[in-house]
């Protein structure tokens, strides 16, 4: 669990410098921080807190239909969407997992503690920007595809898939459409198509959170860490097909969703000013980083998220320098199909923006 970013308390330990002064480009997180709105909710049921909060946060829940406009019954709140991943498997009990390379590691872990299932791997090349090939994902879930593109053969076909869209860490967005016909096909294939939408809030319009009513082996995955930047709160939620959602439910523990995230999760999705400030800054400071990037000679993968997957050879004396100075960054070595020359970056605020591209001015080989 070291292997992930944003641990601002272990950088402080190191460094020495406090965690307030910590510049953590290695969590992508929304750097308007938390909504106000979501903020005066918490302070306005901060007396609920004695009480237990509602079981399985039916209101929520409810909620959350209404926001979408989706049946709230297929509607499932977790602490923080990685709580889902691990209860998917562990409900489905999937034989054979296909993840794409890189992808978050959680989907792989998730299988492997919760049902021992088998997992192979769809390797994305960096040729391409490491872009998902709707239809070569298509014949992996079936089974029929180039040998090179995945590993161990053993386990063809699946009955369980993970997609991440926008892709992390890489930030490549597969459209709407393509996904559709992903889903499209799992359904022909009986395989059971996660889709995790952590990132998705920062290009909405590609979500395929409606789909799920018409397909009945799609789940869809959100989060509320990212863009609302309620990350210690740990809240997300997922949507699922009519015909698993029981089980799911059945599997779930209760009130792993506390009163406050309750109340800043409906607050936050309600709350368009905040949303529409989100966006607009967020192109802005994307522009920004990627000018520089451009003049430094930045490797990087064009990105839909709020993050970029750069290259360099010089990574980690990059990473051990700008540590030393309180600026994390995310070392990518860890992530299957990446090696030790990959980092990725949060968009942060114009002012941490320009602290970080000073420093890789002063760092980054010419």
């Amino acid at each position: 669990m070291t292997g992930h970013g944003g641990n601002i308390y272990e950088a402080s330990e190191k460094t020495g410098i406090p965690e307030k002064r910590i510049l953590d480009f290695s969590a992508s997180i929304n750097p308007l921080g938390v909504p106000a709105s979501s903020a005066a909710v918490m302070k306005k049921h901060i007396s609920m807190l004695p009480h237990y909060p509602e079981p399985f946060a039916e209101r929520l829940c409810l909620h959350i239909g209404r926001h979408y406009r989706i049946d709230p019954e297929a509607v499932i709140c977790g602490s923080g969407s990685t709580e889902l991943i691990y209860l998917i498997p562990r409900a489905l009990k999937p034989k054979k997992v296909l993840v794409t390379a890189p992808a978050f590691s959680e989907y792989e872990r998730a299988c492997r503690i919760s049902n021992k299932s088998r997992i192979m791997s769809y390797e994305l090349k960096p040729g391409n920007n490491f872009d998902i090939n709707p239809d070569g994902f298509i014949s992996a879930m079936s089974g029929d595809m180039n040998p090179s593109l995945i590993t161990d053969h053993s386990s063809l076909p699946f009955d369980m898939a993970f997609l991440c869209n926008p892709n992390n860490p890489t930030g490549r967005l597969l459209r709407r459409r393509d996904v559709v016909r992903i889903a499209d096909a799992a359904r022909e294939l009986k395989c059971c198509l996660v889709v995790d939408e952590a990132f998705i809030d920062f290009c909405a319009k590609e979500s395929v959170i409606k789909e799920v009513g018409n397909n009945p082996y799609l789940v869809v995955l959100r989060s509320m860490t990212k863009f609302y930047a309620l990350s210690g709160l740990r809240i997300g939620f997922g949507v699922f097909p009519q015909r698993i959602v029981e089980l799911i439910k059945n599997y779930k523990e209760p009130w792993t969703v506390n009163s406050l995230a309750q109340e800043a999760g409906k607050a936050a999705l309600s709350d368009a000013a905040y949303q529409q400030a989100s966006l607009s800054m967020m192109k802005g400071e994307k522009k920004f980083l990627e000018n520089h990037f451009k003049r430094l000679a930045v490797d990087f993968v064009p990105s839909s998220a709020n993050y970029y997957l750069v290259r360099s050879g010089n990574a980690k004396n990059i990473i051990s320098s700008l540590g030393e100075k309180g600026i994390l960054v995310r070392d990518c070595s860890n992530f299957h199909g990446l090696d030790d020359t990959y980092i990725r970056v949060a968009v942060r605020s114009r002012r941490e923006n320009e602290i970080l591209v000073k420093e890789l001015s002063a760092l980054w080989p010419a």
